[in-house]
């Protein structure tokens, strides 16, 4: 690469919607960087599972959660809060959901192809 290439989440190359949260999608030297914004209420297994016809997520993710919190539920009930700052990398077979009143906004390094489709 012999220039440099600028992009932005206010102009995606990809948006998928949900009921109560986006995912936006920015491909950018090789790599695909998700923007998850989440509001209050929203689950996983509730709002986006039934679109992909799961009723855990099956992505792995690896990020960093920038606003507000999230709980994420392993297959075997182990639970962990998600808090600002936090980098995470959680494995296939969770569910997710916002906690408290704030919305919750995270950015995705891995898993941000295949999330949500």
């Amino acid at each position: 690469m012999d220039h440099v290439l600028l992009k932005r989440f206010t102009s995606p190359d990809e948006m998928r919607s949900f009921e109560k949260g986006t995912f936006e999608v920015v491909r950018l030297g090789g790599l695909t960087v998700g923007r998850a914004s989440y509001e209050p209420g929203w689950k996983w297994s509730t709002h986006v599972g039934p679109l992909v016809g799961l009723s855990m997520c099956q992505v792995a993710h690896v990020g960093m959660v920038i606003a507000g919190r999230a709980m994420v539920a392993m297959e075997d009930g182990t639970t962990y809060e998600l808090a600002p700052g936090d980098l995470f990398a959680i494995a296939p077979g969770h569910d997710s959901w916002v906690i408290g009143e704030e919305p919750y906004i995270s950015l995705h390094f891995l898993g941000a192809e295949d999330y949500a489709h």
